[in-house]
């Protein structure tokens, strides 16, 4: 029987997308959140209970004691399950990475000429990873190297993946003696596959231990590649100010909505559409201008270096059709709904894709090739346009907020100590110290069978106020940008007394965007260098700090999720658990993996359980580092907001509060 239908509020935590979900409730048009009503998750599958890698089964495997076909029990079949997962996620991210060593090879080669080398510094930081010369070379040679050796890290038959040098020694040696460093990222993802076939690896322990090197292949190969060349082709991000929520769409321009991964299309995109003979092109057909904004990961890459304004994360690429106002939704890969055609065919929308690996039936399909990227973009510009006439009522959410993305581990390393002096010392001697209790990535998807975002907001806002700092990454960044937690005003008003202070020295907000999934590697990036600089250990997982998923859905967030635990840190998971079927995988990817690799996945529904672990794991990290027990009493006597309380207070009592009973000499 189908579960009763969710109001507009039951399904979204976030205004606007509840007043567009309330519109298509009018228009009688259907979402993923209908869907989601109307499909009931399978039970068995849920679980992992059930086994279809031949054409004996599907093989259901519900009671105890229960075999296959073939005779592979329960605990087998789950980790099987669970590990092709984790491979079909690396292989997403990693697959985004090699595309863009090709696109750096033909700007390389001078084959890609609209685009350019913007940041020369990481690209000879990744010459030196790479073992590239770059001493008296020009900048062309050392990215051909780079390319040449960057793509060698999918296929070398020899050696491990060079990046895992990256990682604490005390890291790299876990890795070594457990036999997971990754070889090359394609053989990973192959050995996972081929020992999940009929017949293969049926030790579920044996099968668990090469996900991780799996997931490994992903964090610490495809996607750090991925996004250091993208830095190097595009920029490293820095802070800048702009705006999210359905309201960014333009209710007099075109609008051209931009939803994938790769920034290759998106990049281009917005170099044409600042063409003045298309904005007047724009004009000649009714509308002022043209109006960009992103969706899902693209809009990360694309607020985070342009400024591009975000319409919205994974559960809102439907809602945006809807509002009638989006002449063209650009498609490339990942997070794409083949849903989108169907909604597009009730408005005018073009829904264009873009990439050889995924084609949507129903839509159009203008391949995307670097070689000629900006007269393909401009052709996709010029078709969005002609469609604005075609326009017709329109409903926009009044929803939109500030933010301020693009933190980088660049650019904290530069904000916490200047160009001359900068270091990740100040962050450990706040945590040393406890003005910041701990740290909390908080990344991943959002998931239609939850309301949408409340998990990530809940979380987010409880561990500010609770001293945590909080860095984000994909769909869980946008959640927390509509809720203006990425303004540094957040840490006047949300924070605890110790990250405000932190907050307000160096002049940050208390949750930082770190941009799209795939730079979830810049997280590795940063936990490796607070391991190096002393004070908080020797390794990740030593480090006060915890990654989560709570609303995840893609196979790319559990390959997220492995990599972080091979690499020492505690992850928790919402929604539900892909390997409950099998207590003992449940537990061994808990207690034995922390035994192993000194990380822990756990998956846990409840969102005060996930706050409840998070924060006793921060806390029995600290003690066990010696570091004084969190006491949020200590702090909140000094800093701008202290002073503007006490700027109201008449002199007398001004004096008293700042020096106590004890009047200051004259």
């Amino acid at each position: 029987m189908p579960k009763k239908a969710r109001t507009p509020e039951e399904r979204s935590a976030d205004q606007g997308s509840v007043d567009v979900l309330q519109y298509a409730c009018d228009l009688n048009c259907s979402t993923t959140f209908d869907r989601a009503d109307d499909m009931l998750p399978c039970p068995i599958g849920e679980k992992g209970q059930c086994c279809k890698h031949c054409a004996m089964g599907p093989c259901r495997l519900t009671k105890d004691g229960q075999v296959g076909v073939c005779g592979a029990t329960i605990d087998t079949v789950v980790a099987r399950n669970f590990a092709r997962m984790v491979a079909a996620g690396s292989s997403a991210h990693s697959d985004h990475g090699r595309g863009l060593a090709l696109t750096l090879l033909e700007v390389a080669e001078g084959t890609a000429t609209d685009y350019a080398i913007r940041d020369p510094e990481k690209l000879k930081e990744m010459a030196y990873y790479l073992d590239v010369p770059v001493e008296d070379r020009s900048l062309n040679e050392i990215a051909y190297d780079v390319a040449v050796k960057a793509l060698a890290e999918f296929g070398k038959p020899r050696g491990e993946l060079a990046y895992t040098r990256r990682a604490p020694a005390k890291r790299q040696k876990i890795w070594h003696d457990l036999k997971i460093t990754p070889r090359n990222i394609d053989r990973e993802v192959v050995e996972m596959m081929h020992r999940t076939h009929m017949g293969n690896d049926q030790d579920a322990v044996h099968i668990l231990d090469q996900a991780m090197r799996t997931g490994l292949a992903d964090g610490w190969g495809g996607s750090m590649l991925g996004t250091d060349i993208s830095d190097v082709l595009f920029g490293t991000p820095g802070p800048v100010q702009s705006e999210v929520g359905l309201g960014v769409l333009s209710p007099d321009e075109v609008n051209i909505v931009l939803h994938g991964h790769e920034p290759t299309l998106s990049e281009m995109v917005v170099v044409a559409a600042s063409d003045p003979e298309l904005i007047e092109y724009a004009k000649s057909k009714g509308a002022k201008g043209i109006a960009l904004s992103g969706l899902c990961c693209t809009a990360n890459e694309i607020i985070m270096r342009q400024g591009i304004p975000t319409a919205g994360n994974f559960l809102e690429q439907e809602l945006a059709i809807m509002t009638g106002a989006v002449e063209s939704m650009v498609v490339d890969v990942q997070c794409i709904m083949q849903g989108l055609v169907g909604v597009a065919k009730q408005f005018h929308t073009e829904v264009i894709t873009t990439s050889p690996k995924a084609k949507i039936t129903g839509a159009t399909h203008i391949e995307f090739e670097e070689g000629h990227a900006l007269e393909i973009a401009k052709g996709i510009v010029r078709r969005a346009i002609d469609r604005f006439p075609l326009r017709g009522k329109t409903f926009i959410p009044k929803d939109r907020h500030t933010t301020i993305p693009g933190f980088s581990h660049e650019y904290i390393d530069y904000a916490l100590g200047g160009l001359y002096r900068g270091s990740f010392r100040p962050l450990n001697d706040a945590i040393m110290a406890g003005r910041i209790r701990g740290v909390v990535a908080n990344i991943g998807c959002t998931n239609a069978r939850v309301q949408y975002e409340s998990m990530h907001r809940y979380l987010t806002e409880q561990f500010i106020k609770n001293d945590v700092l909080v860095v984000e990454t994909g769909c869980a960044s946008v959640a927390s940008e509509k809720q203006g937690f990425m303004t540094p005003e957040a840490a006047l008003s949300m924070a605890g007394p110790g990250l405000r202070e932190v907050c307000e020295t160096v002049g940050m907000s208390p949750v930082l965007h770190l941009g799209s999934c795939v730079d979830n590697s810049r997280i590795l990036t940063i936990l490796s260098q607070m391991a190096s600089e002393g004070g908080l250990g020797d390794d990740i997982s030593d480090i006060p700090a915890v990654g989560m998923a709570p609303e995840w859905m893609s196979e790319k967030a559990l390959s997220i999720a492995t990599y972080c635990v091979a690499s020492g840190a505690y992850v928790l998971m919402g929604i539900h658990n892909p390997v409950a079927g099998s207590e003992f995988v449940t537990e061994h990817i808990s207690k034995g993996w922390e035994a192993s690799v000194g990380g822990k996945l756990e998956f846990v529904t409840d969102v005060e359980e996930i706050l409840r672990r998070s924060l006793a794991h921060i806390d029995a990290k600290r003690a066990a580092l010696n570091l004084p027990a969190y006491d949020p009493s200590k702090w909140g006597h000094s800093g701008d907001a202290r002073m503007n309380e006490l700027l109201e207070l008449p002199l007398e009592e001004r004096i008293k509060s700042i020096y106590g009973a004890a009047q200051p000499a004259d």
